[in-house]
């Protein structure tokens, strides 16, 4: 890889935001690290909030490290699970000037409100968050057994302008923070 190439590649933390029993965002988060790694320009972190070696320190850590961050998460009750809350809320500098992107799914929502109810928590960190979004509609029907979206193009080719806007953010972002420290 040469020196031009790595200063394009990005480091990608991707948080399953859900910790339930039975839960869902495995499936999602697995698709979505596939999309991931079919690109050069991304390396990829996987962060499980239910692994209980997630802690603080360590999600502060890697959260730190990353140059953007996809949250994968699930719409409980209109809203995003509290388990999500408190890992964001445990971190502050971590985010400041990083983007956010978001994979979501649910009911018929497809976990939208969860979406629209964290950008706001987002920017209150000082994060950025990416206006692409992919949404997974009544989810339990749209992916097959095999892991894969029913409509797999559609989903592909969602979660790709996702990343491409991630990696323009993720680049301009890190060059200015390497630049500029970031006023608080």
């Amino acid at each position: 890889m040469t020196a031009a190439a790595r200063q394009d590649q990005y480091r990608l933390a991707m948080i399953l935001g859900s910790v339930r029993e039975g839960r869902f965002v495995t499936t999602v988060g697995e698709w979505f690290a596939r999309q991931a790694g079919r690109r050069d320009d991304v390396k990829l972190d996987v962060i499980d909030l239910a692994r209980p070696e997630e802690d603080v320190r360590t999600l502060g850590e890697r959260v730190g490290a990353a140059d953007a961050v996809v949250v994968v998460v699930p719409e409980y009750n209109h809203s995003f699970p509290g388990e999500l809350k408190v890992a964001i809320d445990s971190l502050k500098p971590q985010w400041r000037a990083k983007p956010v992107g978001f994979v979501s799914y649910g009911g018929r929502g497809g976990g939208l409100r969860a979406v629209e109810q964290l950008r706001p928590v987002f920017a209150e960190l000082h994060a950025t968050t990416i206006r692409e979004t992919v949404s997974f509609h009544d989810v339990w029907r749209e992916f097959g057994p095999d892991g894969e979206p029913r409509r797999a193009g559609e989903a592909a080719g969602a979660a790709g302008a996702l990343l491409d806007q991630l990696a323009w953010w993720a680049l301009v972002l890190r060059r200015g923070r390497e630049e500029l420290p970031y006023p608080v």
